[in-house]
């Protein structure tokens, strides 16, 4: 294979015996964790420090190795586009750990046919009038609940140290709970709890090779990753009979997620519960992680570059007042936060990296690749190459102006804040909607500061979070 490769003249490391890279990358993203951080966005080095180094050592397309699997690394944005918008069937998700993938086997994980089923079921929870009707009910009433708790917070000293990560998690826990299951952050907080235990536990697994078998080895690690998993789906199959029997008796209010599934299950046989209970998984870690991480991120790059800060609550404030009550029409009116949010997520992207893995032989650009290849699309370094971005390191909304596909170099718009073609993030506009409602809110009652205590060590552990949390002092304005 590695014959095969170099033909075609793709440079990068030979093979080594059973682990491959895996030692050298491990080590260095120990090093790279092992402390924080200057106060920048060049973020590269220390979230993804392999896949940087060989970038830079062999160019745009490198190959190293997973094990016995050879993976290309690509960054050349038309063949990442390219391998995104494949339509044949050719290239499919990489091939995973059965312990990674017990962080569910949902619409994020299935191909195929299965994949296009179950697309048809959840699609229609994210149309635009189920999340017009999100905005009053849900986002809305969670985010009020977050104001109340900071203002009672601030309100001795007009100031108070709180730490967004923690405060967005149950925020962001809280909304999709209650948007897509008719619960709420209390009903599902175990849920929550067991899914950040188990998130580091797949963390641990992505980083290392899989032994066919070891998954049946009962190892303490192994005990507690199938005892969270049970423990896990025992909640939500609570959650979900606790609804079937609300729609018998039809006591069923609103129209959230779960309802519409179990409403297609019984339209459709090839719904399961099983199925049910994976995708629900995939919905609370989804739903939940990716926009509260990226809700970190902005009050960071906001409080690093106060300007922007200030731009943003003068639009707000010139929109909307101290106006309580914000409707759709209201948060839709935006256009600087919007283009603050799409700059955070260039330069903080929720999923740093993602992979494709080649099912036959495949034409990419003008190479022709072998079946059996990973393909490794680092989305955090074609973010951040100056050949796509005027100075992509630097943070600047304006360059969002004119749209995402004006904002970059390319012609092929080198953004990838919620993936790309087909497999795009279902939930994009539920978590723009979120995040405007949540800024709005914020801006109009507080400005914010870094706190001393902050230390700056973004970390890539499934998604790309704050390593040390994100301690930011507030002010009542």
């Amino acid at each position: 294979m590695e014959k095969v490769l170099r033909k075609k003249g793709i440079k990068g490391s030979s093979y080594r015996i059973i682990n491959g890279d895996l030692s050298v990358m491990n080590k260095l993203n120990m090093i790279a964790s092992s402390k924080p951080m200057a106060l920048n966005h060049q973020i590269a080095t220390r979230v993804i420090p392999f896949f940087n180094n060989r970038i830079q050592q062999y160019g745009k397309v490198s190959l190293s190795w997973l094990g016995t699997r050879p993976r290309l690394i690509i960054t050349d944005n038309e063949l990442v586009r390219s391998i995104l918008l494949n339509k044949h069937g050719h290239l499919r998700k990489a091939p995973r750990s059965p312990l990674v993938m017990l962080l569910g086997i949902g619409i994020t994980s299935l191909e195929g046919d299965a994949w296009n089923q179950r697309k048809k079921a959840v699609h229609p929870a994210f149309h635009l009038d189920k999340l017009k009707a999100l905005v009053p009910s849900t986002f809305a009433y969670c985010c009020n609940a977050l104001i109340d708790r900071w203002l009672k917070l601030v309100e001795e000293k007009g100031c108070c140290e709180v730490d967004a990560n923690l405060e967005f998690d149950v925020l962001t826990s809280d909304v999709i709970a209650r948007a897509a299951f008719g619960s709420s952050y209390q009903e599902g907080k175990k849920i929550f709890e067991l899914q950040h235990e188990i998130r580091s536990l797949v963390n641990e697994a992505l980083n290392s090779i899989y032994i066919p078998g070891f998954r049946f080895i009962p190892t303490k690690k192994n005990k507690r990753r199938y005892n969270i998993d049970k423990e896990i789906k025992s909640l939500l199959m609570d959650i979900i009979e606790k609804k079937e029997r609300g729609m018998k008796e039809g006591k069923l209010e609103g129209r959230d997620l779960l309802s519409l599934l179990l409403e297609f299950k019984q339209q459709n046989n090839t719904l399961t519960s099983e199925d049910l209970i994976e995708e629900c998984k995939v919905f609370y870690f989804a739903g939940h992680f990716t926009t509260f991480n990226m809700l970190a991120w902005t009050m960071l790059c906001l409080s690093i570059h106060p300007i922007w800060q200030e731009k943003a609550r003068d639009e707000v404030l010139h929109l909307f007042g101290k106006k309580t009550h914000l409707s759709y029409d209201d948060i839709n009116r935006l256009k600087i936060v919007p283009m603050i949010f799409k700059e955070v997520l260039r330069l903080y992207p929720p999923v740093p990296i993602v992979f494709r893995y080649t099912t036959c032989e495949t034409k990419i650009g003008n190479m022709t690749i072998p079946e059996g290849v990973e393909l490794v699309l680092p989305f955090l370094l074609i973010q951040h190459d100056n050949k796509y971005w005027d100075k992509a390191d630097e943070f600047n909304p304006a360059r969002f102006a004119d749209g995402i596909s004006n904002a970059s170099n390319d012609d092929h718009a080198a953004f990838y804040g919620f993936g790309w073609g087909q497999r795009k993030c279902l939930g994009q506009n539920f978590a723009y909607l979120q995040a405007k409602m949540v800024f709005s809110k914020i801006l109009q009652n507080f400005s914010f500061q870094l706190s001393p205590s902050y230390a700056h060590a973004p970390i890539n552990q499934v998604t790309l979070q704050p390593q040390y949390g994100a301690p930011f002092i507030i002010h009542r304005i």
